[in-house]
């Protein structure tokens, strides 16, 4: 038992202390593993709607980025093989790669902002991972650039 006089920090172990007492242990939270991945591709956009230069026909280099967790680790201890998330999220790419997203669908229908190429990535690697791991990795955010400044970022809470 911690008694008045204590002095410090058992700075690995995280705890806090307060004037006059010992170590105070801060509880422990849920393990969480996190990966990311990065991808590529190229195509051409127009945003509807937009009444700027945007409106108008124009491409990016995009950059996606895919944020898997878990709580549990895989029998070999990983969230998941990086090799078998490229795999997804190339698939989940590949139908907009020099493509005018406007025309593949959702984005047929849906506006082609970074924010909803986020959304869209989001659910559709969720979905596959789901299939593939049996619910114990889900998407956690994903990150869309349009060019090195410019970010659009989708995560559920």
């Amino acid at each position: 038992m911690l008694t008045p006089g204590g002095r410090g920090r058992d700075a690995n172990l995280g705890g806090a202390t307060r004037p006059g007492w010992g170590y105070i242990p801060r509880p422990m939270g849920a393990p969480v593993y996190e990966i990311s991945k990065d991808f590529m591709f190229s195509a051409a956009h127009q945003i509807r709607f937009h009444g700027g230069k945007c409106e108008r026909m124009h491409g990016h280099n995009w950059r996606v980025r895919v944020h898997a967790r878990a709580a549990q680790l895989d029998r070999i201890g990983m969230v998941v093989d990086f090799a078998d998330l490229q795999r997804l999220v190339a698939e989940a790419c590949a139908r907009f790669d020099h493509r005018n997203v406007n025309e593949v669908p959702p984005f047929d229908e849906v506006n082609t902002t970074a924010e909803n190429l986020a959304r869209f990535f989001y659910q559709e690697v969720g979905r596959r991972l789901a299939e593939s791991e049996g619910g114990r990795v889900r998407v956690s955010k994903v990150e869309v650039w349009e060019n090195e400044g410019s970010l659009a970022v989708y995560r559920e809470e």
